[in-house]
């Protein structure tokens, strides 16, 4: 069990400030973010012909802690599918509080990196919500001395690209809702739980043999290696799908092009750089957290994304939103042809 609210008020206190600009610039961010949304994803609908007489809607601009709480409501909802909302017990509340203020801690470190997000959970209806950051945009625009009306655009595109994927394809949130749920509730799972410890003594053998022989779970964290098969099934379709949507999205903030974004390449070159800096501390902190993890989800992503649309272009890219059969599997992503032969057998 987690408490969501205390969570969200330990998060939102521990999180840092942001930079401190002119007042005049700060609204200028502020406001441009605000109404770029509404264009960025014109643009977006263009470019992939998704999205059709869907409504055209601004974004929500937020400070960090307005991001965190969002973030924890976002949250409570997705969790709360497969988890129930109370647990019995002399030791519950202590459990739960426990758990809050380790979430907490987690948000705020997040909430002064994130520069925007669309949930699909969040929002007063929880029926989804589209934010963005201000003073993390500001102050990565800051940090990476790029043009501002630019990177906002550009960061615009990014996150409304996320909400048209989920509000497009009309079973893409229920489907994504249901997978984190058969994960949650297995692994909270009692009888699962025992099985977890049951198989750590062979999942310490496998670690040690994929390290000795350089195979591809050298990357994987103890936690995966740790899963059942089952688990392992559903955490690889989540993983598949949560890379085809990093990837799609940075992908098309990229192909919009330099007639919308005129520093596009200035700026993802910048931002590529400033992925991957940070102190020790810093990055220690993302590799914990799998935020080096996600990184990494951008680029194989992307790569997919691009070389489908290259192989059988956007209308043909477009067959991956026909139903979850036609997502590709984690061994598809770094295999685009295999996904194209597959969806596109004969065509």
């Amino acid at each position: 069990m987690v408490d969501w609210s205390l969570a969200a008020s330990t998060g939102a206190l521990l999180v840092r400030s942001g930079p401190v600009v002119p007042q005049e610039e700060a609204e200028l961010a502020v406001t441009e973010l605000r109404e770029l949304t509404v264009e960025a994803e014109a643009h977006v609908r263009q470019l992939t012909g998704l999205g059709e007489g869907l409504p055209l809607l601004p974004g929500e601009v937020v400070d960090r802690p307005g991001w965190v709480r969002a973030a924890a409501v976002g949250l409570d909802e997705l969790t709360g599918r497969a988890l129930p909302r109370s647990a019995s017990g002399p030791f519950a509340p202590l459990l739960a509080s426990g758990a809050g203020m380790q979430t907490g801690l987690v948000l705020a470190f997040l909430g002064s990196r994130v520069l925007g997000q669309y949930d699909p959970f969040g929002g007063p209806d929880r029926g989804g919500q589209l934010l963005l950051v201000a003073p993390n945009v500001v102050s990565a625009q800051q940090a990476m001395k790029v043009d501002g009306h630019d990177f906002r655009m550009w960061v615009c595109l990014h996150e409304c690209t996320h909400r048209l994927q989920f509000t497009a394809v009309d079973w893409l949130r229920d489907y994504f809702a249901d997978e984190v749920s058969t994960l949650v509730g297995d692994l909270s799972d009692s009888d699962g739980l025992g099985d977890l410890f049951g198989r750590l003594p062979e999942t310490v053998k496998e670690l040690r043999r994929s390290k000795a022989g350089g195979g591809d779970k050298t990357s994987a964290g103890l936690a995966e290696l740790m899963q059942s098969p089952r688990q392992r099934e559903v955490f690889d379709r989540l993983l598949a799908l949560s890379t085809l949507l990093e990837g799609h999205a940075d992908y098309v903030m990229d192909a919009v092009g330099p007639a919308v974004v005129p520093s596009v390449r200035t700026i993802r070159s910048r931002f590529t750089a400033r992925r991957q800096g940070g102190g020790l501390l810093d990055r220690l902190l993302r590799n914990l957290l799998g935020v080096d993890a996600k990184i990494r989800q951008y680029a194989q992503g992307a790569a997919f994304t691009r070389e489908v649309i290259d192989t059988v272009g956007m209308s043909g890219f477009n067959a991956v939103w026909t139903s979850p059969d036609t997502l590709p599997t984690r061994a598809e992503i770094t295999d685009p042809q295999g996904w194209v032969r597959r969806v596109h057998a004969g065509g």
